[in-house]
Protein backbone atom coordinates (compact mmCIF):
# COMPACT_ATOMS: atom_id res chain seq x y z
CA UNK A 1 0.00 0.00 0.00
CA UNK A 2 1.23 3.50 -0.81
CA UNK A 3 2.37 5.24 2.35
CA UNK A 4 1.53 8.67 0.96
CA UNK A 5 -1.72 7.57 -0.69
CA UNK A 6 -3.27 6.06 2.41
CA UNK A 7 -2.82 9.16 4.59
CA UNK A 8 -6.13 11.06 4.93
CA UNK A 9 -6.20 14.79 4.11
CA UNK A 10 -7.83 17.05 6.70
CA UNK A 11 -10.25 19.60 5.24
CA UNK A 12 -9.79 23.01 6.91
CA UNK A 13 -12.70 25.34 7.61
CA UNK A 14 -14.03 27.26 4.63
CA UNK A 15 -12.99 24.59 2.12
CA UNK A 16 -15.50 22.47 0.20
CA UNK A 17 -14.50 19.20 -1.48
CA UNK A 18 -16.97 17.58 -3.88
CA UNK A 19 -16.65 14.35 -5.83
CA UNK A 20 -18.80 14.16 -8.96
CA UNK A 21 -18.11 11.07 -11.06
CA UNK A 22 -14.44 11.17 -12.02
CA UNK A 23 -13.90 14.84 -11.08
CA UNK A 24 -12.90 16.22 -7.69
CA UNK A 25 -13.63 19.91 -7.07
CA UNK A 26 -11.98 21.88 -4.29
CA UNK A 27 -13.44 25.29 -3.50
CA UNK A 28 -11.98 27.68 -0.95
CA UNK A 29 -11.56 31.35 -0.11
CA UNK A 30 -8.99 31.96 -2.87
CA UNK A 31 -10.71 30.09 -5.70
CA UNK A 32 -11.71 26.74 -7.17
CA UNK A 33 -9.62 23.89 -8.62
CA UNK A 34 -10.62 20.63 -10.35
CA UNK A 35 -8.82 17.30 -10.71
CA UNK A 36 -9.79 14.42 -13.01
CA UNK A 37 -9.50 10.97 -11.49
CA UNK A 38 -8.01 8.01 -13.34
CA UNK A 39 -10.09 4.84 -13.68
CA UNK A 40 -9.25 2.66 -10.67
CA UNK A 41 -8.58 5.50 -8.21
CA UNK A 42 -11.50 6.67 -6.05
CA UNK A 43 -11.91 9.54 -3.60
CA UNK A 44 -14.27 9.68 -0.62
CA UNK A 45 -15.06 12.57 1.73
CA UNK A 46 -15.78 11.35 5.29
CA UNK A 47 -15.87 13.23 8.63
CA UNK A 48 -13.99 16.28 7.37
CA UNK A 49 -11.29 14.20 5.69
CA UNK A 50 -10.50 13.20 2.13
CA UNK A 51 -9.51 9.55 1.66
CA UNK A 52 -8.00 8.26 -1.59
CA UNK A 53 -8.30 4.57 -2.48
CA UNK A 54 -7.55 2.26 -5.39
CA UNK A 55 -9.16 -0.81 -6.88
CA UNK A 56 -6.10 -3.06 -7.32
CA UNK A 57 -2.38 -3.36 -6.59
CA UNK A 58 -1.35 -2.78 -10.18
CA UNK A 59 1.98 -0.93 -10.42
CA UNK A 60 0.51 1.99 -12.37
CA UNK A 61 -2.41 2.36 -9.95
CA UNK A 62 -0.06 2.34 -6.96
CA UNK A 63 1.84 5.26 -8.48
CA UNK A 64 -1.34 7.16 -9.37
CA UNK A 65 -2.73 6.55 -5.86
CA UNK A 66 0.06 8.57 -4.21
CA UNK A 67 0.02 11.16 -7.00
CA UNK A 68 -3.72 11.77 -6.61
CA UNK A 69 -3.41 12.18 -2.85
CA UNK A 70 -0.50 14.62 -3.22
CA UNK A 71 -2.33 16.66 -5.88
CA UNK A 72 -5.49 16.89 -3.75
CA UNK A 73 -3.42 17.97 -0.75
CA UNK A 74 -1.73 20.67 -2.88
CA UNK A 75 -5.13 21.84 -4.16
CA UNK A 76 -6.53 22.19 -0.63
CA UNK A 77 -3.45 24.15 0.46
CA UNK A 78 -3.65 26.29 -2.68
CA UNK A 79 -7.25 27.40 -2.20
CA UNK A 80 -6.60 28.29 1.47
CA UNK A 81 -3.14 29.93 1.45
CA UNK A 82 -1.92 29.94 -2.14
CA UNK A 83 1.56 29.45 -3.56
CA UNK A 84 4.27 32.01 -4.19
CA UNK A 85 7.61 32.00 -6.01
CA UNK A 86 10.14 34.81 -6.24
CA UNK A 87 12.70 35.45 -8.97
CA UNK A 88 15.51 37.97 -9.09
CA UNK A 89 17.32 39.41 -12.08
CA UNK A 90 21.04 40.14 -11.82
CA UNK A 91 23.19 41.84 -14.42
CA UNK A 92 24.10 45.35 -15.50
CA UNK A 93 21.14 46.85 -17.33
CA UNK A 94 18.94 43.78 -16.84
CA UNK A 95 15.38 44.68 -15.87
CA UNK A 96 11.74 43.79 -16.37
CA UNK A 97 8.51 45.75 -16.66
CA UNK A 98 4.89 44.71 -16.41
CA UNK A 99 2.22 46.16 -18.70
CA UNK A 100 -1.21 44.66 -18.05
CA UNK A 101 -0.84 40.88 -18.42
CA UNK A 102 2.54 40.93 -20.19
CA UNK A 103 6.08 41.03 -18.86
CA UNK A 104 8.83 42.69 -20.87
CA UNK A 105 12.39 41.52 -20.14
CA UNK A 106 15.53 43.44 -21.10
CA UNK A 107 18.18 40.84 -20.39
CA UNK A 108 20.95 41.42 -22.91
CA UNK A 109 19.18 40.44 -26.12
CA UNK A 110 18.71 42.86 -29.03
CA UNK A 111 14.95 43.11 -28.51
CA UNK A 112 13.02 42.81 -25.25
CA UNK A 113 11.53 39.38 -24.53
CA UNK A 114 7.73 39.49 -24.08
CA UNK A 115 5.98 36.93 -21.82
CA UNK A 116 2.19 36.61 -21.57
CA UNK A 117 1.12 35.84 -17.99
CA UNK A 118 -1.46 32.99 -17.93
CA UNK A 119 -4.83 33.44 -16.24
CA UNK A 120 -4.90 32.44 -12.58
CA UNK A 121 -1.45 33.90 -11.91
CA UNK A 122 -0.70 37.27 -10.30
CA UNK A 123 2.70 38.81 -11.01
CA UNK A 124 4.28 41.79 -9.23
CA UNK A 125 7.54 43.48 -10.20
CA UNK A 126 9.50 45.30 -7.49
CA UNK A 127 12.50 47.56 -8.26
CA UNK A 128 12.57 46.19 -11.85
CA UNK A 129 14.68 43.23 -10.71
CA UNK A 130 12.43 41.28 -8.33
CA UNK A 131 9.47 39.26 -9.62
CA UNK A 132 6.77 37.77 -7.33
CA UNK A 133 4.54 35.06 -8.78
CA UNK A 134 1.37 34.11 -6.87
CA UNK A 135 -1.44 31.68 -7.59
CA UNK A 136 -3.56 28.84 -6.22
CA UNK A 137 -2.33 26.11 -8.59
CA UNK A 138 1.09 24.79 -7.51
CA UNK A 139 1.86 23.31 -10.93
CA UNK A 140 1.04 26.53 -12.78
CA UNK A 141 3.02 28.74 -10.39
CA UNK A 142 6.06 26.47 -10.73
CA UNK A 143 5.72 26.31 -14.52
CA UNK A 144 5.52 30.10 -14.87
CA UNK A 145 8.60 30.47 -12.64
CA UNK A 146 10.46 27.92 -14.77
CA UNK A 147 9.41 29.66 -18.01
CA UNK A 148 10.60 33.04 -16.74
CA UNK A 149 13.91 31.58 -15.55
CA UNK A 150 14.40 29.93 -18.95
CA UNK A 151 14.32 33.35 -20.68
CA UNK A 152 17.86 33.99 -19.43
CA UNK A 153 19.26 31.25 -17.14
CA UNK A 154 22.11 32.35 -14.87
CA UNK A 155 25.54 32.34 -16.48
CA UNK A 156 28.10 30.14 -14.71
CA UNK A 157 30.95 32.61 -15.26
CA UNK A 158 29.43 36.03 -14.56
CA UNK A 159 26.29 34.90 -12.65
CA UNK A 160 24.07 37.18 -14.75
CA UNK A 161 20.50 36.19 -15.59
CA UNK A 162 17.15 35.27 -14.01
CA UNK A 163 17.34 33.07 -10.91
CA UNK A 164 15.11 31.93 -8.08
CA UNK A 165 15.34 34.11 -4.97
CA UNK A 166 17.93 32.64 -2.65
CA UNK A 167 19.34 30.29 -5.29
CA UNK A 168 23.02 29.65 -4.70
CA UNK A 169 25.06 29.25 -7.88
CA UNK A 170 28.52 27.80 -8.25
CA UNK A 171 30.77 30.25 -10.05
CA UNK A 172 33.28 28.82 -12.50
CA UNK A 173 36.67 30.36 -13.02
CA UNK A 174 37.50 31.70 -16.45
CA UNK A 175 40.50 30.70 -18.53
CA UNK A 176 43.86 31.44 -16.98
CA UNK A 177 46.36 33.45 -18.99
CA UNK A 178 50.10 32.81 -19.24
Amino acid sequence: MSRIGKKPIAIPGGVEVKVAGSTVSVKGPLGKLDWSLVHGVDVAVNNGQVVVGRSSDDRKLRALHGLTRAELSNMIYGVTKGYERSLEITGVGYKTQIQGRTLSFNVGYINPVIYEVPTGIDVKVDKQTLINIKGIDKRLVGQVAADLRAIKPPDVYKQKGVRHAGEILRKKEGKTGK
